[in-house]
């Protein structure tokens, strides 16, 4: 979940990574993307498995895996990357455990550029060939640790095969109280207050995503702990807000 370039997100995720999974906010918040993305994905392995070949997915921003570890039943395979050593330990620790998928490709890496050689070739045979394309890519909670879009789109772009799709998901900007997703002590390596709907939407098609759809995909109730409520004063205990989440869509031509 961790894309974040920044040192101190890094410092931040090592730190969580062997908690991560205890957090009953993450754990929700994953499931509600599954389950939201979960037709999207078997509607293109039905497809793909027409041509003989399975779904080859690539996510950014993976953490622990949480998401990759549900996804991976469904795909041929999924190249999981994050910038977070200490998550992507946690994700090789997984890997590992009796009847888990053994489909997940693990990587260690801030992904700049589609043709990094720690991307899986396109040609084994050939690994000078260039970099494999995919035909889906996934970031679940990363758009808001990104200091610029652009360039991470660009790249998600560049790692599809033509008519490969992103879905991104993230919780929406609604207002000045989405600040509150976070806890005031966790707002460091935090970018944006989550993602304005249409801004998302006009800077997919700027970098050349066609069929760009920004939707609703589910509402997530999560705790808010120490901020000021309405009236100024400051509420050290627990108070439950909902978090619209968007799906961003878009298909390279």
């Amino acid at each position: 979940m961790s894309n974040a370039p920044n040192t101190a997100g890094n410092e931040r995720f090592n730190a969580e990574a062997a908690n991560w999974d205890n957090n009953p906010s993450v754990q929700e918040a994953t499931r509600l993307a599954y389950e939201t993305l979960r037709p999207l994905i078997e509607n293109l392995s039905e497809k793909q498995a027409t041509t003989g070949t399975g779904l080859d997915v690539l996510e950014v921003g993976c953490g622990t895996g949480l998401l990759s570890v549900r996804v991976a039943p469904l795909v041929r395979e999924i190249v999981a990357v994050d910038t977070a050593d200490g998550m992507i330990e946690m994700l090789k620790a997984k890997t590992t455990l009796p009847g888990s998928p053994r489909n997940i490709v693990p990587i260690c890496k801030l992904l700049e550029d589609p043709e990094d050689p720690v991307l899986p070739p396109s040609d084994e045979k050939h690994p000078s060939a260039g970099r494999r394309k995919f035909d889906l890519a996934l970031s679940h909670l990363v758009l808001h640790h990104i200091p610029d879009l652009r360039p991470f789109l660009q790249m998600l772009l560049g790692c599809l095969k033509p008519g490969g799709r992103i879905a991104l998901t993230d919780f929406e900007d609604f207002g000045p109280e989405a600040i509150k997703f976070h806890p005031k002590s966790k707002l460091e390596g935090v970018e944006r207050h989550g993602i304005p709907r249409q801004w998302i939407e006009d800077l997919l098609k700027e970098v050349g995503f066609e069929q760009v759809k920004v939707w609703v995909g589910w509402k997530l109730d999560k705790d808010v702990e120490g901020w000021e409520d309405d009236n100024g004063s400051h509420d050290g205990g627990k108070k439950t807000m909902q978090f619209p989440f968007l799906v961003c869509e878009g298909v390279r031509p």
